[in-house]
């Protein structure tokens, strides 16, 4: 219990520290931050543009989070203490990675909301890509809320082919939790389509909502 709330006190000091960079940079601002349950583990399922996704996702909210991250990030001297530190856990990509899993059900169990970036990588457009299906098996097996997140902006301040981020405006806006029986009731693959279409479309009332032309997926899905 002692050692829980040291890291959410630390916790704290790290989110406030990103808040205050974040509002020098970026002027973020969120929506929709009444769908976030209040108590219990929940998924948050976000599209992922840069970087900077995890503070954006997760700065706006009361609730401590903890973060999946690529177990190489891991072997770097001090930055794999500090990961450790925020609540990251390390991750293989490409492969079933059960030692991951059995981390991310402990944690949901304990309470905390897990983001994850079920495209699997960075956009290369800021368009969001078909949703990978691997973390439907997660979303079973943990049977909690999934809350449905989508960033925009954060591309453009640091799209995947420049080393450092630029100045700008990026929003977060956060969907209505989906029912952990629902992964059941589609299965794996309905189920990451469905995920795909909230989230384009959360994506397209955002950038309507703050006066940016949606993006056209027509083209995309041929």
């Amino acid at each position: 219990m002692i050692k829980r709330k040291i890291n959410y006190l630390w916790y704290c000091l790290w989110r406030a520290a990103c808040r205050m960079l974040c509002r020098v940079f970026f002027e973020p601002k969120a929506f929709n931050l009444n769908r976030i349950p209040e108590k219990g583990g929940f998924l948050l399922l976000s599209n992922h543009q840069s970087f900077l996704d995890p503070m954006l996702n997760a700065n706006a909210l009361k609730r401590q989070c903890c973060f999946a991250a690529r177990d190489n990030l891991f072997e770097i001297p001090i930055l794999g203490r500090l990961l450790h530190s925020f609540n990251a856990i390390p991750i293989r990509r490409g492969q079933a990675d059960l030692a991951a899993m059995k981390m991310f059900l402990e944690k949901l169990k304990d309470g905390y909301g897990l983001v994850l970036y079920p495209e699997a990588t960075r956009t290369r457009d800021g368009k969001i890509a078909e949703i990978k299906p691997g973390f439907s098996l997660l979303a079973r097996k943990a049977n909690v809320p999934i809350v449905p997140s989508v960033i925009d902006g954060a591309y453009e301040c640091w799209p995947r082919h420049k080393k450092l981020f630029s100045p700008g405006k990026i929003y977060v806006t956060y969907g209505q939790p989906i029912p952990a029986a629902k992964v059941s009731e589609l299965g794996d693959r309905e189920f990451a389509k469905y995920l795909t279409k909230i989230l384009r479309d959360m994506q397209a009332e955002l950038r309507q909502r703050v006066g940016r032309k949606p993006f056209d997926y027509e083209e995309t899905d041929q």
